[in-house]
């Protein structure tokens, strides 16, 4: 992941989240231009530290914030989650339908 795509995500969940830049700056204890400065390209990339508190403001965890995709993040969790109390057969037409194409 690039720096581009990590200050993409990190509007994208801002956004997510309704929060506005100034509000996001606030919640994560930094000064209230430091994410508007940080999507706007002019600042740098935010420490990890400073990336989880990011993370957890917009009410999101890092699982969710590095998959490939975050829009499709909610719905492969829950096709992960209900293949796992899934009967054996169950698990295997799922697969061969997901095999489809």
């Amino acid at each position: 992941m690039d720096r581009n795509e990590v200050i993409e995500r990190i509007s994208k969940l801002r956004i997510r989240a309704n929060l506005s830049a100034r509000k996001l700056s606030v919640m994560i204890g930094k000064n209230d231009s430091y994410i508007a400065g940080l999507e706007s390209r002019k600042n740098f990339l935010p420490t990890v530290d400073v990336l989880l508190d990011i993370i957890a403001a917009c009410d999101s965890d890092p699982t969710e914030f590095f998959y490939y995709s975050i829009e499709d993040y909610a719905t492969d969790k829950n096709i992960i989650e209900q293949l796992k109390t899934a009967s054996p057969a169950a698990k295997a037409a799922a697969l061969s339908v997901l095999k489809l194409k």
